[in-house]
């Protein structure tokens, strides 16, 4: 079974053994982490147990000490044998963009005097999204797709419930993707096709397992084009060009892999063109029609179609190299500047420098990726890293384009560090199926 996704390394030649990035992260990250673990295994723990045993028998004898002592050693013993089975540097990366975030969300609430609530909602994801990414990690990743009967009914259902009672968090957006929670005074905003995406991945890793070996027969491609066409009309018929878009994206990278041929490709391509007019004239409305031609006609109009993306480059360019820092308190405001528009922050807050940075960080996280894709002991291990690493790379492409204004506005973030609770936690919620495939992989298989 593993020679098929042996076959298909082919289209990712910078996967070779040993590459000098990892060499770099390993030899980055490895001051740290290991003073870190023997301090916390040395001094922490056993702190902690005698603490935690004195404030035991003061109460009362609740349990006994030895139990206690026990129980922390076992629960210590466990969280050093996960940490030195899983992929410590993905999780590192991971943990230093939302980190990245959170400080940006820090800065923006400084200048803009906007509330916690960001912040709040932006760091309790994260650590919902850390868990579910421990337990989908801690379970073999087949037994997880093999359940799709179960979560793939719900995620449906709850996709077709924002068609009856669909909120849009913008009232100026007839955009309706999203479901308002409300509990009291509490209101909360879910966008449901964000999990979707996840399953969406797990399913067709599913598909193109099982059919690796017929992938360029007619049958076989139709099929699969028709799993590919479901979520994404869903997402259409809701309004939401942006996520429709990133599910083709995972779809074309995802049969890439797979080794589909490119005449597939090309006949795909060509089929597009030749319908090009038909979706001009008759599927887009005017406000999408607009947001193409200002591209090709700039400064047609500034104070409508363009305004965010214009100020989006102006903020980017006042930024220079070094940017005027992240607490100056003098930022420009630009509409949707915590989500679609946060690379324009980071452009005007930390400059040229900051965007780099930035976009290093990401693609760090993009090659480790791929490295446990390559790694992965069958084409469904590797099928769900490519899955996730295109959900990733797709959303940055498209983010950026649209701060850059090279493509239009049409509502996607920027991967770990836009702020948006859904989209958090879509996000680890891959990266947990990424690690379950790192710790059931062969790790001698290509490199020590």
């Amino acid at each position: 079974m593993f020679s098929g996704c042996q076959r298909n390394m082919g289209h990712f030649p910078c996967l070779g053994a040993r590459p000098k990035m990892q060499i770099f992260l390993a030899a980055f990250f490895q001051p740290f982490w290991r003073p870190l673990g023997r301090q916390v295994q040395n001094n922490i723990v056993p702190l902690c147990i005698k603490h935690a045993g004195r404030f035991l028998t003061a109460c009362g004898g609740i349990a006994k000490k030895e139990m206690v002592v026990k129980t922390i050693k076992k629960i210590t013993a466990a969280i050093f044998g996960y940490i030195k089975q899983t992929d410590k540097v993905l999780i590192a990366l991971c943990l230093a963009a939302s980190l990245f975030s959170l400080t940006l969300l820090f800065a923006m609430d400084n200048s803009f005097n906007s509330g916690k609530r960001d912040i709040l909602v932006q760091g309790a994801s994260l650590f919902i999204g850390l868990v579910g990414a421990f337990i989908l990690s801690k379970i073999d990743y087949h037994t997880w797709v093999g359940l799709w009967k179960l979560y793939v009914p719900a995620v449906l259902a709850i996709m077709l419930l924002t068609f009856l009672i669909g909120y849009s968090p913008d009232p100026t957006v007839d955009d309706k993707a999203w479901l308002l929670i409300q509990i009291g005074s509490f209101r909360m905003s879910f966008q449901p096709a964000e999990i979707l995406k996840i399953a969406f991945i797990m399913t067709f890793s599913l598909h193109l397992s099982h059919v690796h070996e017929h992938v360029n027969e007619l049958p076989t491609v139709l099929l699969l084009c028709v799993h590919g066409a479901i979520p994404t009309l869903l997402v259409v018929l809701q309004g939401d060009d942006g996520t429709a878009l990133v599910f083709l994206c995972i779809f074309v990278i995802m049969m890439f892999a797979a080794g589909l041929s490119l005449r597939y490709f090309a006949i795909a391509a060509s089929a597009a063109i030749a319908a090009s007019p038909i979706l001009w004239f008759f599927v887009l409305n005017e406000d999408q029609k607009k947001r193409i031609l200002v591209l090709f006609n700039p400064g047609s109009d500034p104070l409508g179609i363009e305004y965010q993306q214009t100020l989006g480059r102006i903020s980017i360019g006042s930024g220079q190299l070094w940017g005027i820092g992240l607490f100056s308190g003098e930022h420009r405001h630009i509409p949707e500047i915590r989500n679609d528009m946060i690379f324009a922050f980071i452009g005007e807050a930390l400059g040229f420098v900051g965007c780099i940075a930035t976009l290093a960080l990401i693609a760090f996280i993009c090659v480790r990726i791929l490295r446990d894709a390559q790694r992965a002991v069958d084409k469904m291990g590797f099928c769900l890293c490519v899955g996730v690493f295109a959900m990733i790379v797709s959303q940055t492409v498209i983010n950026i384009g649209m701060c850059l204004g090279l493509l239009p506005v049409i509502g996607i973030t920027l991967p770990f560090f836009s702020s948006g609770g859904s989209s958090v936690l879509s996000l680890y919620l891959g990266i947990g199926l990424v690690l379950s495939v790192y710790m059931r992989s062969n790790p001698n298989l290509f490199f020590n």
